[in-house]
């Protein structure tokens, strides 16, 4: 059991560094409360768990032919530009009366989604964090158990997942509008220098 809960904590440490989803998570549950942050957030589960199964596969060579990253650079550079200038858009329009207005929780689950699938940065975080610890755990543990402890790590993305949405949806209780504002800035430009970043990359691998 001790074993496992490494396995759970390893998961959350995968999933704590701050990047374009937790943003997006921020942005999400400040403006349409915890539902709409949560289902992003499984968007982006599950694009890490198709990932996982890349690598338990044996696909990761795949990901890895120049012209395949160079796509997933430009798709993400477009996926995380549009995000954060949608979401500037609506930048200083909102009060905290109106701040529940819904959006489409399928809109957030393809948005977590797209931005997980397309970052070149998480297929090589999968490829080498849960590939060596694939290889460890396969020289240890039989596949059964290694299916087991695999399902441990996706647990402790998911617990991330729920923390995020919580922590974003009770900020509107704790704020006023104008600290809102500004976190909601914060997390649109650093969506936009994550997608400018792709855009860079994408650039150097093609030209």
């Amino acid at each position: 059991m001790g074993i496992y809960f490494s396995y759970i904590f390893l998961g959350l440490s995968l999933a704590a560094p701050i990047g374009p989803v937790n943003a997006a998570q921020m942005d999400r549950g400040i403006k349409h409360g915890f539902l709409n942050a949560w289902i992003l957030g499984l968007g982006s589960v599950s694009a890490d768990i198709i990932y996982m199964l890349a690598v338990f596969l044996g696909f990761a060579q795949f990901i890895e032919i120049p012209i395949i990253k160079a796509f997933l650079w430009l798709f993400g550079f477009f996926v995380l530009i549009y995000t954060g200038i949608e979401s500037l858009q609506g930048l200083g329009k909102f009060q905290l009366s109106n701040l529940r207005e819904r959006e489409s929780l399928s809109k957030s689950f393809l948005t977590g989604f797209l931005m997980s699938i397309s970052n070149p940065l998480t297929i090589l975080f999968w490829l080498g964090i849960y590939g060596s610890v694939l290889a460890k755990t396969a020289s240890l543990y039989d596949s059964e158990q290694l299916f087991v402890y695999s399902s441990a790590i996706i647990v402790g993305l998911v617990l991330w997942d729920f923390t995020m949405a919580f922590v974003a949806s009770g900020a509107r209780r704790l704020l006023t509008t104008k600290f809102l504002t500004v976190i909601t800035l914060i997390s649109s430009l650093s969506l936009i220098g994550f997608g400018l970043y792709f855009g860079f990359e994408a650039y150097k691998l093609l030209f």
